[in-house]
């Protein structure tokens, strides 16, 4: 297999311990979102076995053992966010499934993926990010009002859940779009079409960089 060392090959990840623990206690990272075991190489199999390595074999004992070794404050049900939390999630399962529109869950899934694969994807510029900004809150408002959830509540409804998720997705795919919208350099595995060399290689603005802290991974 002819590998060919892409930008995204070379992130690295997130400080973890041998416990997959980062440097903020308890925040465990799992996968490719660590550097553990492939550091910087993201090629191909190094990741997706770091994924599979960490989620079967590590996570499940040393998060036990990190739970079984502190001390945790207790937590009710009685606090008042968590009665606002579930009235919040209550609500919006009971609007999800009154809506009784015409478009399945699905539709609308592929629609917002096809928006951010076309306009926020590995490369983007200004005019694409605009449009999506344009078009995902006309969707967001379609989702709402056209949506249509099959089966009830009562019982486990698959459709139901795409839909919650699906909600979430509209707005963290309108955040995506107007993050990579104020980012005007191209960085990572994200290039942005009006910021690039000569050479058509991604041009970085040296004020945006992050300032190494000792103890800190860069």
């Amino acid at each position: 297999m002819r590998i060919y060392p892409a930008s995204h090959y070379t992130m690295g990840g997130l400080w973890v311990d041998y416990n997959l623990m980062s440097t903020i206690p308890g925040l465990h990272v799992l996968g490719e979102a660590n550097f553990s075991d492939h550091g910087a190489n993201r090629l191909g199999a190094s990741a997706l076995m770091q994924g599979l390595a960490d989620g079967y074999f590590v996570i499940p004992y040393t998060i036990s053992h990190y739970l079984a070794g502190t001390k945790l404050e207790k937590v009710t049900t009685s606090h008042p966010e968590f009665r606002k939390a579930e009235e919040e999630v209550t609500g919006r399962i009971k609007t999800l499934l009154s809506i009784k529109g015409q478009r399945t869950v699905d539709s609308f899934h592929k629609e917002l993926g096809k928006l951010m694969w076309e306009f926020c994807g590995m490369g983007r510029n200004e005019k694409g990010l605009q449009t999506a900004l344009q078009k995902i809150p006309a969707l967001r408002e379609e989702f709402w009002r056209n949506l249509r959830v099959l089966g009830e509540n009562e019982e486990i409804n698959q459709s139901l859940e795409k839909a919650g998720r699906l909600a979430d997705f509209l707005e963290l795919g309108e955040l995506m779009c107007l993050d990579a919208l104020e980012r005007r350099e191209s960085c990572g595995g994200h290039f942005r079409e009006e910021w690039q060399t000569r050479r058509a290689s991604a041009a970085r603005r040296p004020e945006l960089l992050p300032r190494r802290r000792l103890g800190v991974r860069g």
